[in-house]
């Protein structure tokens, strides 16, 4: 006899057995005497009714559920109703009732029993866990763990409507409450199942409760949940990217495909921390044709192994050599170019000044001179924070990159400066420089307790762009909102606090050349709204192109640059040795 078989017999002796012992107990309360014709014909539909109508022969209770309840209640509802009305006289409707009510209990009791059984976890219940979040996401996790060595404590959740209620007996409970249950116990894991909260969010939750839990986990964002995955396999140590995170709620994305879709996009620096998002955005948003544009071998091979697209075009080239970026303008006549191509490493560039007014300045210059004079639709110039009021040669070269793009007579082409703060985790932000040196074991290196930068996520900053460049419209210097700066040294304990490693040593070594405690991103408050809080449109500074064209000139055949530098931006206070 197979299980099958052995199943479809036991569900059957249970449907006899209890419908034997309740009707018994029914015709005792009622002090009737026992019908056994009655009960053989309701037992018979009932057995009839499990197994041909409903197919219900596989007792599979350990999988029972409340809509399972409810359909085998059904199951066994209907044959009583359609025969009893037929005895028992006047008696028949409470007798019904009576039978009805000892059954479905019995029946009941012993399903959720079973269930309550075979669903017990085997696993000593060694560590304590917490579940931020009692929506959708948290009863799954609370699910999952049931069978591992996590005790589940309590769900805490937000919502006032929730606290004080339960979910299979664990209390919903508020944070404050939680604060004061952990002044007598430390917790082993904390897991934040809200994976559509935002960064604010769950950067409270950390700053308050995270001296109360030995780990804390966190589930990914919505669209990064694998659904066909267990949720508790998905879950991640809590990052410093989870706390800075900006979500900007004003990013219009029907609005960024309108602008890529189906065009010829060039991005040149594609294999840099910024124009390599570019790409992978430029894709998301259905480009007609990639051209990925960069000077670095390497760089350029590892962006094509992992975009791996029939779109993308890879070109090993250097915005320095005109003719052959002419070559390229010229045959694939792009619709929009993206200008990410540059020296952005502060103690590099000054201890490199000529290569780097080169590179950034007559770079820049030959894109957009080539951009014009193929009549690209739109040029994105990728600027920085660090070209307002500079105190680097890094930051004034891309000062006077954005003078150039603003005041060059642009014909047909849209052409627009994109200005914000760092990105975390580009080759060149001390985020990547911390972590080395945690794992190392410390200590690490600030240059100044006081020190503060803008900082936001390479994807958001990456869109942020290329909305820009859909709403802008030629001559003008884009904003993008970083929100509140960040103190470095802060950053640096909560990278130590992240990884496990509060013990480090923190040494601050002194600002290294052209560099200042505070970056900012206005030169004045003279700004322009835009129809995204995310975005503003600073003021325009006027410079007689032919000027300026006469100035870079000499700038690149002088041998004083710094002087020339000065002249060009007179805001520029160069700080060699701070």
């Amino acid at each position: 006899m197979n299980l099958f078989l052995d199943k479809r017999i036991l569900n059957i002796l249970v449907i006899i057995g209890l419908s034997f012992i309740t009707f018994i107990w029914t015709f005792w309360i009622f002090h009737q005497p026992i019908r056994y014709d009655a009960i053989l014909v309701v037992i018979f539909l009932r057995i009839i009714a499990s197994v041909l109508i409903f197919k219900d022969y596989s007792l599979s209770w350990s999988k029972a559920s409340q809509k399972t309840f409810i359909l085998k209640s059904f199951v066994y509802i209907v044959p009583l109703c359609i025969y009893m009305p037929f005895y028992h006289g006047q008696l028949r409707i409470a007798f019904m009732l009576s039978e009805l009510f000892l059954y479905l209990f019995s029946i009941n009791f012993l399903m959720y029993a079973y269930y309550l059984f075979i669903n017990r976890s085997r696993i000593k219940k060694g560590k304590s866990l917490i579940i931020y979040g009692a929506g959708k996401a948290g009863l799954k996790l609370e699910e999952e763990y049931r069978n591992t060595q996590y005790k589940l404590k309590y769900f805490v959740d937000d919502d006032k409507s929730l606290q004080k209620r339960s979910i299979d007996g664990i209390k919903i409970i508020s944070r404050t409450k939680l604060k004061e249950l952990a002044k007598n116990e430390k917790f082993d894991l904390l897991v934040i199942a809200m994976p559509s909260a935002e960064a604010k969010r769950i950067k409270d939750i950390y700053e308050r409760l995270h001296n109360y839990f030995r780990e804390i986990r966190i589930l990914p964002k919505l669209e990064q949940i694998l659904s066909d995955k267990p949720f508790f396999t998905q879950l991640k140590n809590i990052s410093l990217e989870d706390l800075l995170a900006r979500n900007p709620k004003d990013l219009d994305k029907n609005l960024i495909k309108g602008f890529l879709q189906n065009k010829v996009v060039l991005v040149t620096g594609a294999g840099g921390s910024i124009g390599s998002e570019i790409c992978r955005q430029c894709l998301k948003y259905d480009v007609k044709t990639l051209i990925a544009l960069d000077s670095s071998e390497y760089n350029l091979y590892a962006l094509n192994e992992e975009l791996n697209s029939s779109k993308v075009i890879s070109v090993l080239q250097n915005v320095l050599h005109v003719k052959e970026l002419e070559t390229t303008f010229e045959q694939y006549k792009p619709d929009i170019v993206i200008h990410a191509a540059a020296y952005k490493h502060v103690p590099l560039v000054e201890a490199n000044i000529e290569e780097g007014i080169r590179n950034n300045i007559l770079g820049t210059k030959n894109c957009i001179d080539l951009a014009i004079q193929y009549n690209v639709s739109k040029f994105i110039l990728i600027s920085t924070d660090k070209a307002v009021r500079p105190t680097n040669v890094m930051g004034t070269t891309k000062r006077i990159c954005e003078l150039y793009a603003a005041n060059v007579a642009s014909q047909s082409t849209d052409i627009v400066a994109v200005r914000f703060g760092n990105v975390l985790g580009s080759s060149g932000s001390v985020i990547p420089k911390f972590r080395s040196q945690i794992e190392r074991g410390g200590p690490i290196t600030v240059t100044h307790p006081e020190i503060t930068r803008y900082f936001m996520l390479i994807p958001e900053a990456c869109e942020l762009v290329l909305q820009t460049g859909a709403i802008a419209k030629g001559g003008e210097i884009c904003i993008l909102d970083m929100g509140e700066p960040v103190k470095i040294a802060d950053l640096a304990k909560r990278m130590c606090e992240l990884s496990g490693r509060e013990d480090i040593e923190i040494v601050f070594t002194g600002l290294r050349p052209g560099e200042k405690l505070y970056e900012e991103l206005l030169l004045d408050e003279s700004d322009k709204k835009t129809d995204f809080e995310s975005i503003t449109i600073a003021k325009n500074t006027p410079y007689e192109i032919q000027k300026l064209n006469q100035d870079i000139h000499e700038l690149l055949e002088t041998e004083d640059k710094l002087a020339k530098l000065k002249e060009i931006v007179p805001e520029f206070d160069h700080r060699p040795h701070c």
